[in-house]
């Protein structure tokens, strides 16, 4: 039998509270890329911190319904993380972001184990495990970081060495500024860097050339985890052994699901 991907994600999850609605759907994106992981026949594993209230209760089985491994989840006495967020025309506006337990998550030396025993490992800027990558690199494992609009971070300076593959979101900047950006974040370590542009589809350099694909056509209904959803295809894609367009169709694919419906998942 054919062994299945397996991908863990680890990091920060939240709620998505729809303040207009009052409705909650759990997110975060560690915590969407091992949903849509699964959503493509992979196997996923989020690792990673809710509090005691209902919305941890809330994340936990949400994410059990949808066959992730929540057995690196810890629950920790107090809040589970909250993202405020208001929707115009489909476009998700995220507001405040209270972190909740979030604050005070680490990675133990079991959690480390645990992780590298996956294919690669995915998280991101709001993670808070930028101090522990080099524990991963220095045992093999690829690592995947979103590092979401924070072209010039603490963090992304921090991450950015340990780094295989590099996930930037920016719709402001020409396609002359972009490349610019791009050979530097690579000159830095990563074997590719990815940009996700909205409409205009993504932009990938590998450090030969770069690499560009537009969308998917279809409805937007809600843009929340439209960016997650397209790294889960990609790297599903570069597991798979596929060229780098064939990873960005992949996501593009993933991405065109996504915004079909509301919430992120």
């Amino acid at each position: 039998m054919e062994k299945k991907i397996r991908i863990a994600a680890v990091g920060d999850n939240c709620m998505d509270v729809y303040d207009s609605t009052g409705e909650a759907f759990p997110g975060g994106n560690p915590v969407n890329v091992a949903v849509y992981v699964k959503r493509m026949n992979g196997d996923s594993s989020y690792t990673g911190v809710v509090g005691t209230d209902d919305y941890g209760k809330i994340m936990i089985e949400a994410l059990k319904e949808k066959g992730v491994d929540i057995s690196h989840v810890k629950i920790l006495e107090g809040k589970t993380a909250v993202t405020h967020v208001e929707l115009k025309n489909g476009d998700r506006i995220l507001g405040d972001y209270e972190e909740g337990v979030m604050a005070d998550f680490k990675l133990s030396e079991d959690d480390i184990d645990f992780l590298c025993g996956h294919d690669l490992v995915v998280t991101g800027i709001w993670g808070m495990i930028e101090s522990e990558l080099h524990k991963i690199k220095e045992r093999g494992v690829p690592i995947a970081f979103d590092f979401a609009d924070k072209l010039d971070h603490e963090i992304t300076h921090k991450a950015i060495p340990y780094v295989d593959y590099a996930f930037f979101s920016c719709e402001s900047k020409s396609d002359v500024e972009l490349h610019e950006f791009m050979k530097y974040i690579k000159s830095k370590g990563p074997s590719v860097v990815v940009v996700t542009r909205g409409e205009k589809g993504s932009i990938a350099y590998d450090g030969n050339e770069f690499t560009k694909f537009g969308i998917i056509k279809c409805e937007v209904i809600d843009s929340m985890g439209a960016g997650d959803s397209y790294i889960a295809g990609f790297l599903m894609g570069i597991i798979e052994g596929k060229s780098i367009v064939e990873c960005m169709e992949k996501g593009a694919l993933s991405s065109s699901k996504t915004i079909g419906y509301y919430g992120a998942w």
